[in-house]
């Protein structure tokens, strides 16, 4: 319940500092965050696969 928490108010922060910055700045920081996202699901997919392997 706390982990839901404390990610609604670092949403809440992230969407209100988007507010603020330029539209090229938002897109950047978005596409940027995305494609860690994407990084991470093929690193853990890749982790779990050779875990069930094993």
């Amino acid at each position: 319940m706390l982990f839901l928490v404390v990610a609604f108010v670092l949403l809440a922060v992230v969407l209100g500092s988007a507010a603020y910055l330029p539209w090229p700045v938002t897109v950047a920081a978005a596409v940027l965050i995305g494609a860690w996202l994407a990084v991470f699901t093929v690193r853990e997919r890749g982790r779990r696969s050779w875990v069930r392997r094993g």
